[in-house]
């Protein structure tokens, strides 16, 4: 891919959106939960879950870890895949507990690497997910390559949609700046851009986008 193509589109949507102020989260460790709960759901629902945990003062590390796992699935029932996402948040809390006296700033003061490695391990936390509590919720230059992301990018012949997620990430972190603010906003604007107009069925007419490809050269 020759030029700067990322940039370009970057520009384009920032243009057009403008900032979309990523991620909604009063707290670090609130942040970490939903990128959880927000697994195959829309992030409505996530907010009626997290809003529920917090009138029921469990949304803590302390809390959850204590917490039953079917009382857990009973207040994020609002998230769907509750009982699932039950077990994934409490394999998460345990992990924190054990690694970081469940602290979510303390695992923070650790490398990218180190982090991203350990999250990888938990039970239910894929890429994606690590990566949106390493961006979000601890400020971590990652790139987070999601669905729309690959929808938005194979439709403009930038990558193949069956290229691996490192490929994508690695094309993030090789065209921008690595810069945790940049990463969040990008990130944000796909997903605006997939959901108006790079849909299952997309809307081509209007799309900012539209005229992309003579950028490709």
């Amino acid at each position: 891919m020759r030029g700067p193509v990322l940039e370009k589109i970057y520009d384009r949507l920032y243009r057009s959106f403008g900032p979309q102020h990523w991620w909604p989260g009063e707290t670090p460790f609130e942040v970490a939960a939903g990128a959880i709960l927000t697994q195959n759901t829309n992030w409505l629902n996530v907010e009626k879950a997290i809003f529920r945990l917090k009138q029921e003062k469990k949304l803590s590390a302390a809390a959850l870890h204590t917490l039953p796992v079917q009382r857990l699935a009973s207040y994020i029932r609002p998230a769907g895949y509750f009982n699932i996402k039950a077990a994934r948040l409490k394999n998460f809390i345990r992990f924190l507990m054990e690694e970081y006296q469940g602290s979510v700033e303390r695992m923070a003061e650790e490398d990218l690497p180190v982090i991203r490695k350990k999250l990888l391990t938990v039970n239910g936390i894929g890429p994606e997910t690590a990566d949106s509590i390493m961006l979000y919720a601890l400020e971590k230059p990652v790139f987070v390559i999601d669905t729309y992301t690959k929808r938005i990018l194979s439709r403009h012949a930038i990558l193949t949609h069956d290229a691996p997620y490192e490929a994508y990430q690695d094309l993030f972190h090789a065209k921008l700046s690595n810069q945790v603010s940049l990463f969040n906003e990008y990130h944000a604007l796909l997903v605006k851009l997939a959901k108006e107009f790079c849909r299952t069925r997309p809307l081509c007419s209007g799309c900012p986008l539209e005229d992309v490809k003579p950028w490709l050269g």
